[in-house]
């Protein structure tokens, strides 16, 4: 029997066809429709439609054709309180879909079609669907295909009418799933800024209510090879009511701190370290060394391989491979003189950006300020005197 996709005959024939067909399948529902109306037949019929999910014999274009066809019944039915229980019952069946088959890109697909079909008004609906289309991508590795920025998800999400905007709890769910769907995927960028948003969503009546948001955020961005500057976390308010404890400390040590506090915290707190997956001595010392690195080059711009290799506590054989190691973060740029055996570094970023920085940064352009009038004045008085001639 064919069930064809976005068929010309009205929603009620169509959920009798669906009905028939998951009938001949095996499932467990008639194939007659429901005396209660439309809405109780797309029940039953979402209740059954990953029958063939399992089914061998089923071919993935079969499925996706019979699922887009629940997708054209489900966009024409009048909104009413069941539909969008109907719309998350059907994202729920489709995020199992990676389970049998490889059957997720074509759940994908589908999800696709019904996240389009939704109008600004149904904005509330969207979200379940998104959501499902997260969970979905992230399981086959095709999150680039979903998320694409944060203002883009905000845009998709945003309505005119109030009632129909997800809640405030419902987005955070959808920026946790997000979060963790994106480091999965080897996306740490994405990831940190998706965090950043997440935590932001709370006010300060409620930011002692992300304790443990604001501590994966911490965890996630200390572990992530690729960020080193973490002085914004400080200023969120989640992250501050996590003042006392270990993970905050950990977190300032990396703003703020050497290498020797580092080691010093990490002889004191070994068990708290080993119990966070994520953190990974090693690699935490790796990271500690350039950001001591980036400290010392504040300071002086030119060092010998004997002082990098006792502030940083490596070898001094190991400095020059660290050196270029610490290039490739392109928080510097450094020159290495191998006969005299010194480094000299130039333009290294700031760690934390503060008062002190903001003062050096006026007194440059205050520099360059005056530069300019003098420029300017000289120009002037040249201009002037060739007139006179």
């Amino acid at each position: 029997m064919d069930v064809y996709t976005f068929n010309e005959n009205e929603e009620h024939q169509q959920a009798i066809e669906l009905r028939k067909y998951y009938h001949s399948k095996e499932a467990e529902i008639s194939p007659e429709p429901s005396a209660k109306g439309i809405e109780d037949d797309m029940h039953k019929i979402i209740a059954v439609c990953d029958i063939t999910f399992s089914q061998e014999d089923v071919l993935e274009a079969e499925i996706e054709g019979t699922l887009n066809s629940i997708v054209s019944v489900l966009m024409v039915m009048p909104t009413t309180e069941k539909t969008e229980a109907l719309i998350v019952a059907f994202c729920e069946k489709l995020t199992k879909a990676p389970l049998h088959r490889n059957l997720g890109s074509a759940a994908l697909r589908v999800l696709y079609v019904l996240f389009q079909a939704m109008t600004t008004d149904k904005v509330c609906m969207k979200y379940h669907i998104y959501l499902a289309m997260v969970q979905v991508s992230g399981k086959i590795g095709e999150i680039a295909a979903v998320y694409a920025c944060m203002p883009g998800l905000k845009k998709a999400m945003a309505s005119d009418h109030a009632l129909q905007k997800p809640s405030t709890e419902q987005m955070q769910q959808l920026l946790r799933t997000l979060h963790q769907t994106l480091l999965d995927n080897m996306m740490s960028d994405e990831a940190s800024a998706v965090m950043l948003e997440l935590l932001a969503s709370y006010s300060t009546e409620n930011a002692s209510q992300a304790r443990e948001d604001a501590q994966r955020c911490i965890v996630a961005c200390i572990a992530d090879p690729n960020t080193f500057i973490l002085d914004h976390l400080l200023s969120l308010k989640p992250v501050k009511f996590l003042e006392g404890d270990l993970v905050h400390d950990l977190l300032e040590v990396f703003v703020k701190g050497g290498i020797e506090d580092y080691l010093e915290f990490y002889q004191n707190h070994k068990e708290f370290v080993a119990q966070k997956p994520a953190l990974d001595h090693a690699a935490n010392l790796r990271k500690m060394r350039v950001l001591t690195l980036l400290s010392l080059a504040q300071e002086r711009e030119e060092m010998s391989y004997a002082q990098l290799s006792q502030a940083l506590r490596i070898e001094e054989a190991e400095v020059e491979a660290f050196i270029i190691e610490a290039l490739r973060t392109k928080l510097l740029v450094a020159r290495m003189d191998q006969r005299a055996r010194t480094v000299r570094i130039t333009r290294p970023e700031h760690r934390t950006f503060g008062e002190p920085q903001w003062a050096a940064l006026a007194t440059v352009l205050r520099g360059w300020s005056q530069r300019v009038a003098v420029v300017k004045d000289q120009m002037h008085a040249t201009a002037t005197a060739i007139v006179g001639q």
